[in-house]
């Protein structure tokens, strides 16, 4: 339930990233609107795997920039996310395409963070 849960939170932030940020495009199977939750759905999916798969090996990897930018250097690591995301999602049936990674895929990275973890607060741990 934990994981479902989550990749609802991904998807309502890429819905807000994509909203903001003009770079950030969502491609849905079809135009309605059953077929753009479900591509939104789809691709939180993704981003939500690549962020618990391959973002933990690239952060270690990338430990000592990260400690010498103070922590900064999260935020390119989070926008590689994105774009790799991006590139997955080619071979899907919906697609994600960034415009520009220096502004559209960091602009988007840092409104996902947020909105992440503004909901995250609401939605709390799972009580044991």
């Amino acid at each position: 339930m934990s994981f479902l849960i989550r990749v609802i939170i991904n998807a309502l932030a890429l819905a807000a990233a994509v909203w903001v940020v003009p770079g950030l495009h969502i491609s849905a199977m079809s135009d309605d609107l059953m077929g753009s939750v479900i591509a939104y759905l789809i691709i939180g999916l993704i981003f939500g795997l690549i962020n618990a798969l391959v973002r933990p090996i690239v952060a270690f990897f990338t430990l000592p920039i990260t400690c010498l930018t103070l922590g900064l250097f999260t935020v390119i690591v989070n926008a590689l996310m994105l774009l790799l995301t991006s590139w997955l999602t080619q071979f899907t049936p919906v697609g994600l395409s960034i415009d520009k990674f220096w502004w559209d895929a960091i602009a988007g990275t840092i409104i996902i963070s947020i909105i992440s973890a503004v909901l995250g607060v609401f939605v709390g741990k799972e009580k044991r």
